[in-house]
C-alpha cells in the first residue's frame, strides 16, 4: 500500500491536495461540493497499474469504505474501521509483475 500511495502522491499530488483541501474546508458538506475533485483524484489514479490491481484486488473493502463515507458524511472519521479493513487488504495485493509506470494515456 505505501508503493500505491507514494504512487498517487507522485503522479497525483495536485489532485489530491485540492481534494483534500476542499474536504477539510467542508466537513459537512463534501460529499456535494468535492465531487467534482474526487472524481479527479479518481480519474488521475486510475491508471496507474499498481493502483489498479490494489482497486482489483480490494474492491469490496474498497467499496464499503466508500458506502461508510456517504452514510457519515458528517462525521467521515467514523468510518476508521473501513479505512483500516482496506489498507489491510492492500498490504496483502501481490505486485509482482505489475508494472510500475502507467501506459500511454488516451487524449
Amino acid at each position: 500500500m505505501q508503493a500505491a500511495m507514494e504512487i498517487s502522491a507522485r503522479y497525483c499530488h495536485k489532485e489530491l491536495e485540492s481534494y483534500g483541501s476542499c474536504v477539510s474546508s467542508n466537513p459537512s458538506t463534501w460529499q456535494q461540493k468535492c465531487h467534482d475533485l474526487k472524481m479527479k483524484v479518481s480519474q488521475c489514479t486510475s491508471s496507474h497499474p499498481v493502483i489498479q490491481k490494489i482497486r482489483q484486488d480490494c474492491s469490496n473493502e474498497f467499496v464499503k469504505f466508500e458506502q461508510c463515507l456517504r452514510e457519515n458524511q458528517d462525521s467521515p472519521t467514523s468510518c476508521s474501521a473501513h479505512v483500516a479493513s482496506f489498507l489491510g487488504c492492500a498490504e496483502t495485493v501481490n505486485l509482482s509483475g505489475v508494472p510500475t509506470e502507467p501506459g500511454p494515456q488516451p487524449n
